[in-house]
């Protein structure tokens, strides 16, 4: 696991770098400003960034938004006790984690499990999304491939499934592929109807 941690000061490094060895974090990189920390996240994709608000050349807010919209890591931003509650609701919607200082050992360990808990489940909506969208793409082809058929062949909707299910079994290939073939054939033959 790897880490990028950006922190305008020395301590806060030394502290958050300790925290994150104790975790497991092998690979710890850092920056000390907004701008230093976006030229790492152009060139390395990080399991992990934590922010020590304020910076330099921000107060760690927008970073950390951005963080959180641009990049695939957990977002931890280190704010002061005081400004935790205010600044809980600014980001709060954005999947950015709130912990305020000073960082207590045993909290932050479990900070870090929810973090990855919650990274995991992300991944796992977005892996779902994929599967969906990909399920969708291939009815809207096999769709249009019994369209194809209606109007090229005259086909009633319920020989066309058929014929497509029927070659799909003879061919020993999917409904998917036999679909496609249809509609190379007959978009060929100058159908044109609606284009997915």
């Amino acid at each position: 696991m790897n880490a990028l941690i950006i922190s305008k000061n020395e301590s806060g490094l030394r502290i958050i770098s300790s925290l994150l060895g104790d975790e497991g974090y092998v690979a710890i990189e850092s920056a000390s400003t907004s701008a230093e920390a976006k030229e790492k996240l152009a060139e390395t994709r990080f399991d992990l960034i934590v922010i020590n608000s304020p910076l330099s050349d921000e107060n760690g807010l927008e970073l950390s938004v951005y963080c959180a919209e641009k990049t695939k890591a957990s977002v931890i931003l280190v704010v002061k006790q005081e400004k935790a509650s205010e600044v809980f609701g600014m980001v709060d919607s954005h999947g950015v984690l709130v912990i305020s200082k000073p960082l207590n050992r045993h909290l932050f360990h479990h900070y870090l499990i929810f973090t990855r808990a919650f990274k995991e489940r992300m991944l796992a909506t977005e892996q779902e999304n994929i599967k969906l969208k990909t399920r969708l793409e291939e009815i809207n082809i096999i769709n249009r491939a019994k369209l194809l058929l209606i109007q090229c062949l005259s086909m009633t909707e319920q020989q066309a499934h058929r014929y497509l299910e029927k070659q799909a079994m003879n061919l020993r290939t999917s409904k998917l592929e036999i679909s496609k073939q249809v509609i190379k054939t007959y978009d060929n033959q100058g159908f044109t109807g609606n284009k997915q």
